[in-house]
């Protein structure tokens, strides 16, 4: 899809926030400073669009992208940072898991984790909450370009593995510096947005 018209059109704690428009959604879904935000910048072509900050845990609400007036990119709270209280984290818990079990308009689900290493007990468990509401997955591998040519098979069939993936889920290795993966990240959302 190109892209030349975006905007943020809310950023909600609860679903009688969500937007109304009924425009296809997809979710960005990882662990604090994985790379969220620079997956979503660069699939729209934007520098820092999507705010992209050096401090873990910013993002503390779901921001709803409209995306060309055709579908929302809907940027989740990221999870795992320690520095938030714990009372924090199961209030942003329960209002990722409400937005993912009840939203109709949500037709898949990208979610980040770190290529440099295997997937953390965090990163399962979400995929495994993914399964349970029976959503699509894609699982995007970041920061691919920190990872030697020669190992990047090993690393996917590390994330594969360890995450446990489903024949019907799919893994791309994403670099935000030379846009590797970003063609077939785009690929499977317009996809799962026209499903």
């Amino acid at each position: 899809m190109q892209v030349h018209n975006v905007d943020l059109t809310i950023s909600a704690v609860s679903p009688s926030q969500y937007p109304s428009q009924g425009y296809p959604e997809i979710a960005f879904v990882g662990r604090s400073n994985v790379g969220k935000s620079s997956l979503i910048n660069g699939l729209i072509n934007r520098k820092s669009y999507a705010r992209t900050s050096s401090q873990p845990g910013k993002t503390q609400t779901l921001n709803f992208y409209d995306i060309e007036s055709q579908l929302f990119f809907v940027d989740v709270p990221g999870y795992g940072y320690a520095k938030v209280s714990q009372k924090e984290r199961d209030k942003w818990g329960r209002m990722i898991e409400t937005y993912l079990s009840s939203r109709e308009q949500l037709r898949g689900v990208v979610s980040l984790v770190d290529a440099r290493h295997a997937p953390t007990k965090l990163d399962v468990q979400m995929i495994e909450l993914l399964h349970f509401y029976h959503l699509p997955v894609l699982v995007v591998g970041t920061k691919i370009d920190k990872v030697k040519k020669s190992k990047r098979n090993q690393s996917f069939s590390v994330i594969k593995k360890t995450l446990q993936l489903q024949a019907d889920d799919e893994l791309v290795l994403f670099s935000a510096l030379d846009k590797t993966g970003k063609d077939q990240v785009w690929n499977w959302i317009e996809k799962k947005s026209k499903s």
